[in-house]
């Protein structure tokens, strides 16, 4: 049995070190195939594997001791341990070495942290002219836009224009969504922007995230918000600039026409 749990431990140390090699060709890793779509995506993908590396090589190193102590004192010859108050020195070090690389995480994250909460450094064209407002909701997305040429105002107006699950912006630059839930938490999730931040009830907060390639991804929520939020699921659409802003124009007409055609001058 002791030869057993040698095995056991070993294999779990082999296998990681397997899948490490296996994991980027069976698609184990990000939604996105290759890198993420966006520049602040890129640097939590550069965190998350730091960290990875980090635990990984603890986890194998780990498991190769368990499994060569098991296999050298695991023979059932009838050896006895011994009692020991224990090694200072080796104390010191295996609390200094692991809170020395949980200091390093903390300060190597500081940077990736602050451009992704901290207002000040967020792009200010983009923070002063917000591109939507996203109201999450049992169970799914209310968009609300500002009207082709204006600027987005906290409380809604007059010629607002309105979508459900569909959030459209310009492609390679930096935008700004205020989020806000208008009844429990919910979570604003897009897995290959790896951009996440949750919807607090009675708050409006502002969410930026720059998309550098067109077309259309999955927007979720990633927080359990009731019996549906399996499917609260919308989309995030980027788009060229000048097709963005002939969808507001064409979201425009379509929400304020009243079927009544417009006479021509000489028909009048």
């Amino acid at each position: 049995m002791n030869r057993f749990w040698c095995f056991f431990y070993s294999f779990a140390g082999v296998a990681a070190v397997v899948s490490f090699a296996v994991a980027p060709a069976m698609g184990w890793w990000f939604p996105a195939p290759g890198p993420s779509l966006s520049p602040l995506g890129a640097q939590i993908d550069d965190l998350f594997y730091l960290i990875l590396v980090i635990t990984g090589v603890t986890f194998i190193g780990v498991m190769i001791a368990l499994g060569y102590i098991l296999w050298k004192f695991g023979s059932g010859r009838g050896e006895r341990a011994t009692f020991s108050h224990g090694s200072h020195t080796l104390e010191v070090i295996w609390s200094i070495i692991p809170a020395g690389v949980l200091l390093f995480i903390a300060l190597y994250q500081m940077d990736v942290w602050a451009r992704f909460r901290v207002k000040s450094m967020f792009d200010q064209e983009a923070i002063a002219h917000p591109v939507a407002e996203v109201a999450a909701r049992q169970f799914e997305w209310r968009i609300r836009y500002p009207a082709p040429g204006k600027t987005l105002q906290d409380t809604p107006q007059f010629d607002d224009l309105y979508t459900v699950n569909d959030l459209h912006v310009p492609a390679g630059k930096p935008v700004v969504i205020r989020l806000k839930s208008e009844d429990v938490l919910h979570s604003f999730y897009l897995p290959h922007l790896r951009i996440k931040q949750d919807a607090v009830p009675g708050l409006v907060i502002p969410v930026w995230f720059q998309c550098d390639k067109v077309g259309q991804f999955p927007l979720v929520c990633a927080e359990l918000c009731g019996w549906g939020h399996y499917k609260m699921k919308g989309q995030l659409s980027a788009q060229r600039e000048a097709d963005f802003s002939k969808y507001l124009e064409e979201l425009s007409n379509s929400q304020f026409d009243d079927g009544v055609p417009i006479a021509k001058a000489d028909e009048k």
